[in-house]
């Protein structure tokens, strides 16, 4: 596993940008996995203060000091912006979640000195890996791809 995946992994508390209203959305999913794993998870929505009885926040810099770690799982246009927001925040450890990288989002991570990871899809990597991403981090491990 590369270093960066180990320093976002050890973090507890996590910001899920990118929960919205309609359950079926990928970053609804990744904010109950990872509240059903032992995580503990603040959702973040620009307009939604609370969904599903769960209490929201409008943005990064709103969890200053209460986070470790983001998890974007936005539109890539949305992104460079919210990694601003992130750093600004203090936020170090951001992972963007399949489908919301762009060759400027890694960059700007860069540029703003984010431990940032790209291209994979966090629940693969955080204990305890459950179900089908088990399965696969199985598969990506014997091909030297973790």
């Amino acid at each position: 596993m590369k270093s960066e995946v180990k320093e976002f992994i050890k973090s507890k508390r996590f910001a899920v940008v990118g929960v919205s209203r309609d359950p079926k959305k990928f970053g609804n999913t990744i904010y109950r996995e990872m509240k059903s794993r032992g995580y503990e998870v603040y959702g973040v929505h620009p307009s939604a203060d609370e969904i599903a009885g769960e209490i929201y926040y409008a943005s990064l810099p709103a969890l200053r000091g209460r986070v470790d770690a983001a998890i974007l799982c936005t539109k890539p246009e949305k992104v460079e912006p919210l990694l601003k927001d992130a750093a600004g925040a203090g936020i170090h450890n951001v992972w963007l979640q399949q489908g919301a990288e762009s060759k400027g989002a890694i960059e700007a991570g860069k540029n703003l000195g984010l431990n940032l990871i790209a291209g994979k899809c966090i629940l693969m990597y955080a204990e305890p890996v459950k179900s089908f991403h088990a399965f696969h981090r199985s598969f990506v491990k014997l091909f030297g791809r973790y």
